[in-house]
């Protein structure tokens, strides 16, 4: 006989087995009560719900249980090789909780963004992470979620301040550790790539190399100074620096290393050098930020300064599941943040600046 569902279901073994849907329910579920139930009973139920395939129904044991065990994972562009780590990391934790990641993409809008919020807030997810580094509107749906008491983590901004424990990594250090590395090859006139407008990152990676710069007494020529675009999508960085490159050439100014915002700018930057025979690291260094996967496999490979990407996403998600006990046990937890320390990772893509040079690159 055909079933409406296509699921194997409780009535499906017990009709195959002859026995009441309450038995086989009673058997399956390990209830105390299955104790009672022959022992020779117990196996042919089992074996026959093995052999149809049988699996519980999560979604029914949640309804009567009023827990959903999933946790929802919003990232403004899984395309971005950014939020793969942090993605693996949730899942490394949530696992062995038996708790189901519900991963969804915003690809880079914020309509999108808002609408999958809301969509996660009526599935009744026990809990969000949201991967998000945009200074996006925080509006009345981070008050809905704090109103329902849904545990929310987010990585990639400092949220602290309207109540969300936050992981990000210390842009200003990072910043600063790539400057100096720079300077400490002998390179005294750098081009920057500042990141968008619009990304929460972008302000304090740019101070920190401000201050880099200002303890070596060298001073950064405006002229070589860049800013992204506003994301538009996960090629926005490669493009910006492509062009970038171009425009630096362009304008005769003497340069004789490139920091980026990031190691996709970088990586762009790289390829727009080397279409106008620049060779890097012997005439140019470029320098990234993330230390994302094509950072490291790209020719040269990229030296960078590394965020510990999927590190942030197991913390993101143990916070989540402590948050997720402490509003059963009736235990609020305090809003936290963590700011990881980042750390340059020195590959092809830096050498000592050039001794003497007739022009620039």
């Amino acid at each position: 006989m055909q079933r409406k569902s296509g699921h194997v279901t409780l009535l499906d073994i017990a009709r195959a087995c002859g026995y009441s849907v309450s038995t086989v329910s009673i058997v399956l579920s390990e209830a105390p009560l299955s104790q009672n139930v022959a022992a020779s009973t117990r196996e042919q139920i089992r074996k026959m719900a093995l052999h149809l395939g049988y699996h519980p129904d999560a979604y029914a044991r949640s309804l009567r249980r009023r827990r959903s065990q999933t946790i929802a994972v919003l990232a403004y562009d899984l395309s971005d090789p950014f939020c793969i780590p942090v993605v693996h990391g949730i899942q490394a934790s949530l696992q062995p909780a038996s708790y189901l990641p519900l991963l969804v993409d915003a690809q880079t809008q914020r309509k999108l963004f808002d609408n999958y919020l809301r969509m996660i807030l009526e599935r009744r997810a026990e809990g969000v992470i949201v991967i998000a580094s945009w200074i996006f509107q925080e509006t009345n749906l981070l008050d809905d979620i704090e109103k329902n008491q849904v545990p929310i983590v987010i990585v990639g901004r400092d949220l602290t301040k309207r109540n969300v424990s936050s992981l990000l990594v210390d842009n200003k250090a990072g910043g600063a550790l790539a400057m100096q590395h720079l300077i400490a090859l002998g390179h005294r006139r750098i081009a920057i790539v500042r990141g968008p407008e619009e990304l929460f990152d972008t302000e304090l990676r740019w101070a920190g190399v401000q201050r880099a710069a200002s303890e070596a007494g060298i001073t950064i020529d405006p002229k070589l100074v860049y800013q992204l675009p506003n994301i538009t999508d996960s090629t926005s960085g490669f493009e910006g620096g492509l062009h970038f490159a171009q425009e630096m050439l362009a304008s005769k100014r003497p340069f004789t290393a490139v920091l980026a915002f990031d190691d996709l700018t970088a990586l762009g930057v790289v390829r727009g050098l080397n279409s106008a025979g620049i060779r890097v690291p012997e005439d140019c260094s470029v320098v990234g930020f993330d230390d994302v996967l094509p950072a490291a496999v790209s020719t040269p490979g990229i030296t960078t300064v590394h965020q510990p990407l999927k590190e942030m996403g197991l913390l993101a998600a143990e916070w989540t599941l402590q948050a997720i006990n402490g509003r059963e046990q009736q235990k609020e937890r305090p809003v936290q943040l963590h700011n990881a320390q980042p750390e340059l990772i020195v590959r092809m893509s830096t050498a000592r600046a050039p001794a003497r040079r007739k022009s620039s690159p």
